[in-house]
């Protein structure tokens, strides 16, 4: 299984368009929903979507390349990055350049909104807790 650098793009792309209004998403929350998409993909289709692999840790579910991707992404002007403050923390916060226009097959799409929806509506700590509660973790 080989990690599929233009799926992982697409996907980061397609969740950061999702979640760009939401002033509490960071990279905490994106790189769990990253995973659950990942996770539900490969649940129904015996395969993750990006074939990222994804590791624990006490910030929560690490994807391995998510900081070369968005450093990638960054240089090729498709990305901004910008620290902010956010109540007693500091939020990574990643800003499309331009919005895009992502096509995904209705069923891949529907699987992907399923698995975000709730997600981007979370905290980093209340996305935190939904993750260390999910037995594949």
């Amino acid at each position: 299984m080989h990690f599929d650098k233009n799926e992982y793009m697409k996907l980061l792309t397609y969740i950061l368009s999702n979640c760009y209004d939401k002033p509490h998403v960071g990279k905490t929350v994106i790189s769990t929903a990253l995973y659950f998409t990942d996770f539900n993909y490969y649940e129904i289709y015996g395969e993750p979507l990006t074939k990222e692999t994804y590791l624990k840790s006490k910030k929560g579910i690490i994807p391995k390349h998510f900081n070369k991707i968005t450093e990638e992404m960054i240089e090729k002007n498709k990305l901004y990055f910008r620290k902010e403050p956010h109540y007693h923390t500091v939020l990574h916060r990643y800003y499309l350049k331009q919005l895009p226009d992502i096509r995904y097959s209705n069923k891949k799409k529907n699987l992907i909104n399923r698995s975000i929806r709730h997600l981007i509506t979370k905290n980093a700590t209340n996305i935190l807790k939904y993750a260390s509660k999910d037995p594949h973790t």
